[in-house]
């Protein structure tokens, strides 16, 4: 909004010229966003503290955590709010990307929102079923392949990191891939989400980490340069992943340990899909694997132990999944937890990176 009103009015007042540029715009935007959760984040605990919004905790899980018992959960519509208004204010809207970001964004919410409603109405830590949950996450995913699938100048190759000169052409096959990409973060990241900050701070280096490739993707110099695809608009997603990094800053100050509030599925699951998004339209969605390592680990311990579980009749690989668990029951205190998933993922982000260069 902003960049529509001020920019067309550099040719009579020169200094609102520096609206044109995605970095100057993706630096304020950031800031937009981490002030609105920074602000309102008292606001927001105090309100759901009066409504008793607090969070339901599993029987069957670690006993230290049923302190936490009644710490305000549903944070994640704070998240949302700053992410959807910064947005709305500093990104070019005529931009097809920016509208399939804000369609995932916003439904993946409502998604989460049902979710964290019936935990609520219920009393207890079961919200939809899993199956419902993964059956809306799916079509929504589909709307977003489809959309994104008929973008201009969108093209269907997938790339492969390490190999410049292997880029298979999978056509509409890409819709299904993007499916994959976009449901599978969503979840990895909601699973990831058990600790205070343990899931939001890997959301924020993933999201300062796609801000480079969007950077790079969005420019056709650049992305020559280091012979990478050149996707035509996606540097305004440049912009978006510097809005999640400073939402997820404001919004870290408060569910830092011991966390004053929880994002709950409203926040984990869109977060997610938009990181999957960002991935698909930045063709690195298979950097993904790396740059979101720390949730892909996070997913395989589920999978892993549930897998081993059934197989063997009731034996176990870890202690207890996701993975932060087993930590925990093996006597690890709960910040030095997050602060060394936080260094993974921040060595992960790092890798990613230098991979722009090792072609």
């Amino acid at each position: 909004m902003l960049y529509h009103l001020l920019y067309p009015l550099h040719t009579t007042i020169s200094f609102f010229n520096v609206f044109r540029y995605i970095t100057f715009r993706a630096i304020y935007a950031s800031l937009t966003a981490f002030f609105i959760c920074f602000f309102m984040g008292p606001w927001v605990i105090r309100k759901l503290n009066e409504m008793q919004i607090g969070q339901y905790i599993q029987e069957d899980g670690p006993e230290n955590h049923h302190k936490k018992a009644g710490t305000p959960t549903m944070g994640g519509v704070l998240i949302i709010f700053s992410v959807v208004v910064s947005t709305l204010l500093w990104t070019n809207l005529t931009n097809y990307y920016i509208w399939a970001i804000l369609l995932v964004t916003v439904s993946y919410a409502f998604i989460g929102f049902a979710d964290d409603y019936l935990m609520l109405i219920r009393k207890q830590n079961k919200g939809l079923s899993a199956r419902s949950k993964f059956l809306m996450q799916m079509i929504l995913a589909i709307c977003t392949g489809i959309f994104i699938y008929n973008c201009p100048s969108f093209n269907t190759q997938l790339n492969i990191p390490f190999f410049k000169n292997i880029s298979p052409d999978i056509g509409w096959g890409y819709i299904f891939f993007a499916v994959i990409v976009i449901v599978g973060t969503s979840n990895a990241v909601n699973l990831t989400d058990g600790l205070d900050g343990l899931a939001i701070g890997p959301v924020i280096i993933a999201s300062v980490t796609y801000m480079l490739f969007a950077y790079v993707t969005g420019h056709v110099r650049i992305a020559e340069y280091l012979q990478i695809s050149y996707v035509s608009g996606s540097g305004e997603l440049t912009i978006f992943c510097g809005i999640l990094a400073g939402a997820g800053l404001g919004f870290l100050w408060f569910n830092t340990y011991p966390a004053q509030i929880f994002m709950g599925d409203v926040g984990s699951l869109p977060l997610g899909g938009v990181i999957g998004t960002v991935a698909v339209i930045t063709k690195q969605e298979i950097m993904l694997i790396l740059v979101g390592g720390l949730f892909v680990i996070e997913a395989l311990s589920v999978i892993f132990q549930v897998g081993f579980f059934k197989m063997t009749n009731g034996r176990r690989i870890f202690k207890m999944a996701p993975l932060h668990h087993h930590f925990e029951l093996k006597g690890w205190p709960e910040p030095k937890i997050i602060v060394r998933f936080w260094v993974i993922a921040i060595g992960l982000a790092l890798i990613s990176i230098s991979t722009l260069k090792i072609r």
